[in-house]
């Protein structure tokens, strides 16, 4: 690829992250800072689902390269190879549609890049000038943010291995997770930075059930980072309508399956690791395994939302999963009813991204009122 080609690209994502960048400097926020990372958490929603949009309209694949679109900087310059491309194989995954969309979505992501990196060179900034001038520096520590970046290189190699290894669903599947996973640190920042400039009164909140609380909010945020696994697992693997009824699956409570092929790993798209067509009954049992896990994530996260309502501070995130969690039941089974309409199937992303947030601001006010002192 040619060095102008990235010189675009990167003066592209610059004016991309320049907008947020923007509403922060001129926002009248005490803490700016703050103001930054929010606007991140916001933005990461927004990626996460214009991913899910990206992969189910099959435009993953849009663009065949990486980072640009056929070694340039966008569909305009590489207009010509997309055309071809498309006249090829009219329905193949390459249209002018499909690369803009993908390549928006790259956009986006590397804007999130820039915003990470303004907040890991800003964290260190104020937090050497507080170090030289003895000041105090809480909510500063530049750790956090550096690991966020490092983070986000990762997702970013997991972004180029999509691409170049042509949709392996077990790397799409980590791209989904590492974007949920990045959404998740953004948001305990988050939390740390509003507990820095507003701290949550702990005075009166009851200390009997806390540490409970704590360890059901952790055992609820690993049994949705499994869900979301299967969940990925199924849309990578094109499973969503491998089951067109509900409760029952082909006419049976359970129906044929194949777990060996379904559940293996390391494969290409479509292909049993022998490099076979994957046969109809290894798709049935990735829905099945994520339909039937559904029922495990309802009945832990609503014990902790049942837990969770006893404390006051906790209440108001406790009633968000609740919704959410009601409405991902609703929207899980209208695209199996509804024949997998694209709303309703990128909906269902954004809910377990929503679920993703408000589970870690709940991991992380649950901690802290554990961890304060208890009232003389």
């Amino acid at each position: 690829m040619l060095h102008t080609t990235l010189a675009q690209m990167a003066i592209t994502a610059l004016i991309v992250a320049l907008l947020p960048l923007s509403m922060v400097w001129i926002s009248k926020d005490v803490d700016k800072y703050r103001k930054l990372v929010w606007i991140s958490v916001f933005l990461t929603f927004d990626l996460i689902v214009f991913g899910a949009f990206t992969r189910l309209t099959d435009s993953g694949l849009g663009c065949p390269d990486w980072p640009g679109c056929y070694g340039l900087a966008n569909p305009f310059l590489a207009h010509e190879e997309i055309r071809a491309a498309e006249a090829l194989m009219p329905t193949g995954p390459v249209t002018m549609v499909k690369a803009w969309i993908e390549m928006i979505h790259r956009y986006l992501a590397m804007g999130i890049g820039i915003l990470i990196m303004a907040m890991m060179a800003v964290s260190w900034y104020r937090w050497k000038k507080g170090r030289d001038s003895g000041a105090g520096r809480a909510g500063y520590e530049p750790g956090y943010p550096t690991a966020l970046f490092l983070f986000v290189c990762l997702q970013g190699a997991f972004g180029a291995w999509t691409v170049t290894l042509k949709l392996q669903p077990v790397i799409v599947t980590m791209h989904l997770l590492l974007g949920m996973g990045l959404l998740a640190m953004l948001a305990w920042l988050g939390g740390r930075q509003d507990q820095a400039l507003r701290p949550m009164a702990a005075v009166g909140t009851p200390r009997t059930g806390l540490p409970g609380l704590r360890r059901l909010a952790v055992a609820s945020g690993l049994v949705l980072l499994v869900q979301l696994f299967l969940g990925g697992w199924v849309s990578t693997n094109y499973a969503t309508l491998a089951c067109t009824e509900f409760p029952l699956c082909g006419g049976k409570l359970v129906p044929e399956m194949d777990f060996e092929h379904g559940f293996h790993l390391w494969r290409e798209l479509g292909k049993t690791a022998a490099g076979h067509y994957l046969p109809f009954s290894a798709l049935t049992a990735v829905h099945w395994v994520h339909r039937n896990f559904a029922l495990v994530v309802v009945l832990v996260l609503g014990w902790t939302v049942a837990r969770a309502w006893r404390f006051a501070p906790l209440r108001r995130i406790a009633r968000g999963i609740a919704i959410v969690l009601v409405l991902q039941a609703l929207t899980g089974v209208a695209t199996i009813y509804l024949n997998f309409p694209l709303t309703i199937a990128v909906l269902h992303n954004a809910g377990a991204a929503a679920l993703v947030l408000l589970l870690t601001m709940l991991n992380y006010r649950a901690k802290f009122l554990a961890d304060a002192p208890a009232p003389h």
